[in-house]
């Protein structure tokens, strides 16, 4: 479980084919020092496993879904992504409950400076629009958003500076893909509520 603030942002060293899976190699910064194998960690808001720790460089598993199904396909030497630890029992939750579990990716409309900040717009894959509402919450490449407004398939979210600062949305441009995790109530509500038709 995380929490959508990310903590930093990593740069792939190796993109590698290990048996039937991938092997993912991220240099990482401050995070390294409280990470162990066996430890989750979201990665571009994709829950990974830590598989080997070498001092800044920690490496992950992919499965071939998990490669094919997100933005981790795309991802090679020097690539940088997001980085956040799992939630402890004990810790703060700054922005809302994200699995790290990703529904799909969006592909970015729209992406500039808007006043002092910046607006970025996406557009879901055609099914995932239900759980994309005004003021809800998202998750994009693992980070922790609040939509604006809602047109069809398409959305807005507004990007402080400081988020613009710590994590990979500067690297974004307009046709990129991103990595987008529904709120997660919206989908027991769903399914709830076709149980008690």
């Amino acid at each position: 479980m995380f929490t959508g603030i990310v903590e930093e942002a990593g740069v792939v060293q190796a993109v590698t084919r290990r048996g039937k899976g991938w092997s993912l190699e991220v240099e990482v910064g401050g995070i390294a020092a409280g990470v162990k194998i066996g430890d989750s960690v979201a990665v571009n808001g994709c829950c990974l496993t830590v598989t080997e720790a070498k001092g800044r460089k920690l490496i992950f598993d992919l499965l071939d879904e998990t490669k094919e199904k997100t933005n981790l396909q795309s991802a090679q030497v020097g690539t940088r992504v997001n980085l956040e630890s799992s939630l402890r029992a004990d810790g703060k939750v700054g922005g809302h409950f994200v699995t790290g579990h990703i529904d799909g990716t969006a592909e970015v409309v729209k992406w500039g400076r808007s006043g002092e900040d910046w607006e970025l717009e996406a557009e879901v894959p055609a099914g995932m629009e239900r759980y994309v509402v005004p003021k809800g919450c998202v998750a994009i490449d693992g980070i922790s958003l609040t939509i604006g407004r809602v047109d069809g398939r398409k959305f807005n979210i507004w990007i402080i500076p400081h988020t613009y600062e710590v994590t990979t949305l500067r690297d974004r441009k307009a046709g990129d893909k991103v990595n987008l995790e529904c709120d997660l109530l919206a989908k027991y509500v769903e399914k709830m509520a076709r149980i008690v038709k």
